[in-house]
Order: structure tokens, then C-alpha cells, then sequence
């Protein structure tokens, strides 16, 4: 009977303590995401156009998320997660720049950051909802993301060849955008069937799910508008 109550009791602790890791990511996020919004009004404002400016907070973002990996139970986390979705924010200036110099560059970004919101909501809503376990997509995730960053290499190579790669640009996006539908996806089983303990990790995994999400939505409704 002891025996039952203890792990009665270590059940109900482990739900208690992922509905606090998925009370929090969310919060967090929301407020990253808010941070990043300001940081590209900035970047805007300041009229951040080169692509260097880019790729420097790109990169320069990524060696935060190196740390805050390192960091992710102190109390340093926290200041180095908005670092990192600040430098990342502030990296969309010169992206958002491009589309609004267009005849109809705005309907473009609202139309993409709308499209890009419907499908992270509705497929976090499926798995919170439904709570099945899509842990088995772990493998074809990563599969998937090798090939896309071998995909990559070979757009920066190729056109040295002579060879038209804008077609390969459009199939590259739309893959990524699946991609990234899938990491909602494994992202969100993982922090509602407990295997995210840390919820500044999970934080970090989805922003940078709806970052690239983004990104490669606006190419694609781009694409559409003969853009």
C-alpha cells in the first residue's frame, strides 16, 4: 500500500512539475517573442540593411545559445535567453527592410507572420490537446536537417558553376517550413510528456522553430506574390 502512495505521489509531482515547465515556456516565449518584435522595430528604425549585419547577429546568436546550453540551470540563463532572441530580433531588420522596399512588401510580412502564428497555434494546440507522443520524428528530424544544410551548401556552391539555383531557393524554403512544422511537432510532445525539464531549453527550441518558420515563410508568400 506504501508502495502505491509512492508512486501515486511521484506521479502527480512529475504532472505538477511539467505543467510548470509548459506554464512557464509559454510565458516565456511570449515574452521573447515581444522582445525580438522590439529589437527588429529597432533594427528598422536604425535602417539595418546589410546582409553582414545579418549573418553577424545570426552567428553572434548562436554562440549565446552555445552558452546558454551550457547555462541553462543558472541564474545567468534567463538575461542570455533574451540575448540571444534580441540579437536574433535585431537580425530581421535587414530581411524585413527588403520586403518592405517591394510595391507590396507589407502585405507580404503580415500575410507570412500571419500564416507563420495559424500553424505554430494550431499544431501546439493538437499536441497539448491531444498529448501524443510525436518523439519517434526525433530521427527524420534530423535526417531532414542534415540534408537541408548539405541543400544549403550547394546553393552557395553551384551558382559559381553558372548553374540557376532560384528554383532549388523555393523547394529549400518550402522544406524548411515543413521542417520546422515537424520540430513544433517533437518540441511541444517533448515539454508536454515531461522529457523538457528545463523550460528555458524548450523556449529556445520553439522560438527558434517559428524564427526559421518565419523566415522562410516570407520567401515562399514572396514567391507567390511574383515577388
Amino acid at each position: 500500500m506504501n508502495n502505491l502512495n509512492t508512486v501515486a505521489t511521484r506521479s502527480e509531482q512529475s504532472i505538477l512539475q511539467t505543467n510548470k515547465v509548459i506554464r512557464n515556456t509559454y510565458m516565456l516565449l511570449s515574452m521573447t517573442l515581444f522582445f525580438s518584435t522590439i529589437m527588429a522595430t529597432i533594427s528598422l528604425s536604425l535602417q539595418i540593411t546589410s546582409i553582414w549585419a545579418y549573418l553577424g547577429c545570426i552567428l553572434g546568436g548562436l554562440g549565446v545559445l552555445f552558452l546558454i546550453s551550457k547555462k541553462q540551470d543558472s541564474a545567468a540563463a534567463l538575461p542570455l535567453t533574451f540575448l540571444f532572441t534580441g540579437l536574433w530580433g535585431f537580425a530581421l531588420g535587414p530581411i524585413l527592410s527588403h520586403y518592405l522596399a517591394l510595391s507590396n512588401g507589407g502585405e507580404i510580412i503580415v500575410t507570412a507572420l500571419g500564416m507563420t502564428a495559424l500553424t505554430f497555434v494550431g499544431l501546439s494546440a493538437y499536441v497539448l490537446t491531444s498529448k501524443k507522443d510525436f518523439s519517434f520524428m526525433g530521427g527524420f528530424l534530423a535526417a531532414g536537417s542534415m540534408v537541408l544544410i548539405i541543400a544549403m551548401i550547394a546553393m552557395f556552391i553551384l551558382p559559381m558553376f553558372g548553374i540557376d539555383v532560384s528554383a532549388m531557393h523555393l523547394a529549400f524554403s518550402a522544406a524548411v517550413v515543413l521542417l520546422m512544422a515537424g520540430f513544433i511537432l517533437y518540441d511541444t510532445s517533448n515539454i508536454v510528456n515531461g522529457t523538457y525539464q528545463n523550460y528555458v531549453m524548450a523556449t529556445v527550441s520553439l522560438y527558434m522553430n517559428i524564427f526559421n518558420m518565419f523566415i522562410h515563410m516570407l520567401s515562399l508568400v514572396g514567391f507567390l506574390n511574383d515577388d
